[in-house]
């Protein structure tokens, strides 16, 4: 079963696994996107963030074990089976079977690509500023396929349809995550 984690705890492991920049902007940006999302949902907001900091865990030196790779460390750290099974649940169609079933992990599995997205639409922006981001804008640059086209819309989609939420609040609720660490992100701006 396993000790529930620490922030710190699994910030460390982060950063034993991942050096990148962009991995790790990644990694606080889905950690503030679910805690928004937990919040908004009445839940524990310290458990939905810390399983969107170590989502991808083992990206940077596994790419070709993503999620596997994830689930062996998270095991082998003695973390919660909850905990594995969500972190293991995002990459569902892609490179696992585990299929979302919980709201934490149909959040995650949703928020992952989009936070992706949103972000290469603010670096984009003459501002650089996530703080002035509108859905429309977000909207414009979905329909462009070639743009960002590293964000899988499809996935997006798909999560969006199992929460039962429309696209447009899902992004909303996405960008208000986002703005809550947008200096830590290096998304507030010139």
């Amino acid at each position: 079963m396993g000790n529930q984690p620490t922030r710190e705890q699994a910030f460390e492991l982060l950063l034993k696994y991942n050096q990148g920049e962009s991995l790790i902007k990644h990694a606080l940006s889905v950690e503030a996107v679910m805690r928004h999302f937990a919040v908004l949902k009445g839940e524990d907001a310290d458990k939905w963030g810390i399983i969107g900091l170590v989502h991808d865990l083992d990206y940077e030196k596994y790419p070709d074990q993503h999620c596997t790779m994830s689930e062996k460390i998270l095991c082998e750290e003695g973390w919660p089976d909850d905990y594995i099974r969500a972190v293991m649940s995002h990459g569902w169609g892609i490179c696992t079977d585990i299929e979302p079933m919980h709201p934490m992990e149909k959040v995650l599995f949703t928020i992952d690509e989009l936070t992706g997205l949103i972000t290469a639409c603010v670096l984009v922006r003459p501002s650089k500023s996530i703080l002035d981001l509108e859905v429309k804008s977000v909207k414009k640059k979905w329909k462009l396929q070639a743009f960002a086209a590293g964000a899988n819309r499809q996935v997006i989609e798909k999560g969006a349809l199992m929460l039962g939420i429309e696209l447009d609040e899902i992004i909303k609720e996405t960008i208000e995550g986002m703005k809550k660490v947008a200096a830590n992100i290096g998304l507030n701006g010139n």
